[in-house]
């Protein structure tokens, strides 16, 4: 209703009121005072009327100011622009307080959905940093989705994203610690299958959610640490088992040589023996390390103890057989009385010397040897082509002296080519002695010894051997002489005589030839040898 219809309709209702005075013939004074009633009645309710509108324009603009308050503070707490000013103040922005009001509840509406996402945003976060979190520490991880304590006084883009570089950094960490989880599962697995334990227990003994292999498995510090712990453990016992099986191994390859074990025999370990060298890396197959291995081994190594002595004494007597035929071929005079055949067997049967000792002796021995036959090899090779000579010599004077040389008879040509060669062979006799003579004096300066063949000095023997070769030359030149002057000789026949003196030097040198090349044994000096050989040799053993 409008003003105009408002005063319409009061000046209606007091003129309907003066016509019923009018009839009831209300007198003037009672008229004037009912009509200061009726005023006084409405201006009372304008008043209130006004009064109420007042308290409600307070009530909109604290309402205006309040929610200005709270939009601010929620843009203060995303540190986002609220975008407000004195807009409460309509009698300058042209709006009512009402419409103001309406304006602000809408952005108060907004900020408090965006306040609200933002939040989520967080806690989402929060949350899974502290799951993160509490899988590193260990703690228990049967939920995550716990209540949490966001700061709503902060709920800025920055300190999100401060949230999610800690979530970053942490799952970073996590998927380092998965990595180290599994490289050390790796490890124990290979480790496991290399001692021969069950890898499931052993795991399980760390924890149980290791043997998943899906799932979330336990990345704790406590977890890794045990994991960790037990994988230097068991590397560890790896070591020491492989040392101490390349050890028995060790042991075993010395009983099967000492004792000749057949290749059927060894067949059985021979994956056991292939790791006597290897490193710890390179030990990777399934029960290479087994405690039920080295028990094995150990079972075979009591058992070839137990073989071993029983036939030490053929084992000692073996040695020494193979010493004595090493020694023969070198020419090597062998002196030890106490790895002599009578020793051994002596000592061997009263039980007085370990016969292991004497093992060990005569491969001590034998390793002597061969070290020095190494050195004297150039030396033997230019001896034995020099006996060679000597006996084509022999031969060769043995032919000259035979009347019937020359009677033609069945193989007589192949004779008189040897008879040819044998000649020529003589004729290198003087250069293979000198040079021989000059290897065995530089062999003797640089060890500082005398070489010694079959325990004869092998010097003297070619001294003496030039000794005799010009005796013999001098007596075949005084006889050829003597019988130019009788007329008696031709150069045919002056090759096959020779002097009762020089021939029997000669033969005694022969003798004592053959005998040092195909003796019966090496060890004892012959006695037919030359006479000067012999005490030179003899002086020089006791010298």
């Amino acid at each position: 209703m409008s003003k105009t219809q408002i005063q319409s309709f009061c000046a209606t209702l007091l003129q309907e009121l003066e016509i019923l005075w009018d009839e009831v013939g209300e007198p003037e004074t009672e008229r004037e005072k009912i009509l200061n009633e009726i005023e006084d009645e409405c201006r009372n309710i304008y008043i209130g009327k006004i009064e109420n509108v007042k308290e409600e324009k307070i009530r909109l603009r604290q309402d205006i100011v309040d929610t200005e308050a709270r939009v601010t503070a929620i843009c203060s707490a995303m540190e986002e622009p609220s975008g407000l000013g004195r807009q409460h103040q309509s009698d300058q922005s042209g709006r009512s307080l009402k419409e103001e009001l309406g304006k602000i509840l809408l952005k108060l509406e907004d900020m408090e959905k965006r306040k609200s996402e933002r939040k989520n945003q967080f806690i989402q976060v929060i949350e899974e940093i502290k799951c993160v979190r509490d899988e590193i520490n260990g703690e228990s991880d049967e939920t995550c989705s716990s209540d949490f304590s966001v700061d709503e006084s902060n709920l800025s883009l920055r300190n999100l994203e401060e949230l999610h570089r800690e979530l970053y950094t942490l799952q970073e960490q996590k998927r380092n610690r998965m990595k180290q989880i599994q490289d050390h599962l790796k490890t124990l697995e290979s480790l496991c299958s290399v001692l021969g334990l069950n890898f499931g227990e052993t795991v399980t003994k760390i924890h149980p959610s290791l043997v998943e292999s899906e799932g979330s498995r336990s990345i704790s510090n406590e977890t890794l640490d045990k994991l960790a712990s037990s994988v230097n453990q068991w590397h560890e016992t790896k070591i020491q088992r492989m040392q101490e099986l390349q050890d028995l191994v060790t042991t075993m390859l010395e009983f099967w040589n000492l004792m000749d074990t057949p290749a059927e025999e060894q067949q059985k370990f021979i994956n056991v023996s292939c790791n006597i060298a290897a490193t710890v890396s390179e030990i990777t197959k399934p029960n290479s390390l087994s405690t039920d291995l080295l028990e094995e081994v150990k079972a075979e190594l009591c058992r070839l103890e137990d073989l071993k002595w029983s036939k030490m004494k053929e084992l000692v007597l073996k040695k020494r057989s193979e010493l004595e035929e090493i020694c023969r071929r070198t020419h090597i005079f062998l002196e030890e009385q106490d790895i002599a055949v009578e020793y051994v067997v002596k000592a061997i049967e009263s039980g007085d010397v370990n016969p292991e000792n004497i093992l060990e002796k005569i491969e001590y021995r034998a390793g002597k040897v061969k070290e020095e036959a190494l050195s004297r090899e150039e030396i033997l090779e230019k001896a034995e082509k020099w006996l060679s000579a000597c006996e084509e010599e022999t031969w060769l004077e043995e032919y000259n002296q035979d009347e019937n040389r020359y009677n033609a008879g069945k193989g007589s040509h192949l004779i008189l080519k040897r008879a040819e060669k044998a000649r020529a062979l003589v004729n290198k006799l003087p250069a293979m002695v000198e040079a021989l003579a000059s290897k065995i004096t530089i062999w003797e300066s640089e060890k500082e010894a005398e070489f010694l063949f079959d325990g004869n000095r092998l010097l003297a023997m070619l001294e003496e051997y030039t000794e005799l070769r010009e005796e013999k030359d001098q007596e075949r030149r005084r006889r050829r002489d003597l019988k130019k002057l009788q007329g008696q000789v031709t150069p045919e026949q002056d090759k096959g005589i020779i002097t009762t003196k020089p021939q029997s030097a000669k033969k005694s040198l022969r003798v004592s030839i053959t005998n040092k090349r195909f003796g019966s044994s090496p060890q004892t000096p012959r006695s037919d040898i030359p006479h000067s050989a012999k005490s030179f040799t003899s002086q020089s053993r006791h010298g």
